[in-house]
């Protein structure tokens, strides 16, 4: 299934800071070849991130649970969209044996979209987050989940498991939810997964990529309206066009302008905020949720 573009103007070409160099090491090699004999998915391969021969390398990955193809057509994600496959009843164990044998001691999990299950696929999430806990006692877990549809019984099942980090993404701005194939009200939906999650206690976390043709006013308010629903910590990253079927990006920022958008970020109230042009969701998740301090009281934003 192919996914048309919204009409943007093509971008420059790819600056100097946005390239990597292919991964050559055994660790990571080693880290492939695991996850591969254990039949796991990773969202680092899946969605193309730039990131995957550093994490591999440091033998850190972040799964992808709930198979490997997506429901949704989001016109950003590398992510196989179409007809998913049906669960796989043992893949909480193999997620929690493969973590083992990496020696994690952070985990993060995520998913595709899956709208063809009642609980969105929640109950895997907490079953996944049950085999974590009970193969590796002490393990800190952060779920980054999908909006469920907007159905508080299923964030409320994965709520349950205990995770140590909620993590939903905002994505982008509320103007071009409609230009990435996002329904407009899921912005609001995205903010209410994350109030709910923080109003129970937890500590939450949000991301959005930049470079789609969002305004700097636009982001500042996109800051506030996470501030105003208590999320904790925050990774602002560069979009990069997974392929031509995708949306374009629309200009790329360049590291003194992420190192900007953190300072603004910091001054709002978050706790912590990772800010880059190749930071994603989880890019070096456990450095900041160890660096996590919520203040006595949450700094108030208005716009």
């Amino acid at each position: 299934m192919t996914v048309s573009a919204p009409p943007r103007p093509a971008a420059s070409p790819k600056p100097a800071w946005l390239k990597v160099k292919f991964p050559d090491d055994e660790a990571y090699f080693s880290v492939s070849a695991l996850l591969e004999k254990r039949g796991l998915h990773t969202i680092c391969r899946s969605a193309r991130c730039p990131n995957i021969g550093e994490c591999f390398s440091q033998k850190t990955a972040t799964f992808l649970i709930l198979g490997n193809t997506c429901t949704r057509t989001c016109a950003f994600c590398a992510v196989a969209k179409g007809r998913p496959e049906a669960l796989s009843p043992d893949e909480p164990g193999r997620v929690a044996e493969a973590a083992s044998l990496l020696g994690l001691k952070y985990a993060v999990l995520t998913s595709v979209t899956r709208d063809d299950l009642a609980d969105g696929g929640a109950g895997h999430f907490a079953a996944t987050v049950d085999a974590l806990q009970k193969r590796i006692p002490g393990i800190r877990i952060e779920t980054l989940v999908p909006d469920f549809n907007g159905e508080a019984k299923a964030l409320d099942i994965v709520l349950a498991a205990g995770p140590d980090v909620l993590n939903h993404n905002i994505e982008t701005v509320e103007k071009l939810y409609p230009a990435i194939r996002r329904p407009a009200a899921g912005y609001r939906r995205s903010l209410e997964v994350l109030r709910r999650a923080g109003e129970r206690g937890f500590t939450t976390k949000s991301g959005l990529m930049v470079g789609l043709g969002e305004t700097e006013t636009e982001l500042q308010e996109t800051f506030c309206d996470l501030r105003k629903v208590g999320v904790d910590l925050l990774t602002i990253g560069q979009y990069l066009q997974p392929t031509k079927a995708h949306a374009p990006v629309a200009r790329f920022y360049t590291p003194e302008e992420f190192a900007g958008l953190k300072s603004k970020a910091q001054a709002l109230g978050f706790a912590g905020v990772e800010s880059g042009p190749l930071v994603r969701s989880s890019y070096h998740a456990q450095n900041l949720h160890a660096s996590f301090a919520r203040g006595p009281e949450d700094i108030s934003c208005a716009h």
